[in-house]
């Protein structure tokens, strides 16, 4: 498990509100994916292939806020086997909020609710 914060994501009411924010108080580039229903962000220089081409900065999405989690901002942690890390997070006292769901080809993702209440996403890479 590699454990590392690779992603954030933002809920919003207003997407086109949110992303102008974002964009404007940060310079933040935004990117509406209407098939997955998300925007994604860079917060930073990216290469060719997403990835940041300096050190010191992740991505993230935002999504339309809605009754299900996540509900609030959520950090998304990378993991080589998503079922292993919820099997393990949930011995630990955390609940699957979300089970894994797939993300268009490049992964899969879930969301748990940790032992104080925040929810918290995991991702594992297509093909990892």
């Amino acid at each position: 498990m590699t454990g590392r914060v690779v992603h954030f994501e933002l809920p919003y009411e207003d997407g086109d509100r949110a992303r102008a924010f974002y964009r404007d108080a940060f310079g933040w580039n935004t990117m509406v994916i209407p098939e997955l229903d998300y925007t994604g962000v860079t917060t930073g220089p990216t290469g060719e292939d997403g990835t940041g081409k300096e050190p010191g900065f992740i991505n993230g999405g935002m999504f339309a806020r809605g009754e299900q989690e996540p509900r609030g901002p959520v950090l998304v942690i990378d993991v080589p086997d998503l079922d292993a890390a919820l099997a393990r997070v949930e011995e630990l006292g955390a609940t699957v909020v979300t089970p894994t769901i797939t993300v268009g080809d490049m992964g899969f993702a879930a969301y748990f609710r940790d032992p104080e209440g925040s929810v918290v996403g995991v991702w594992q890479t297509a093909g990892a």
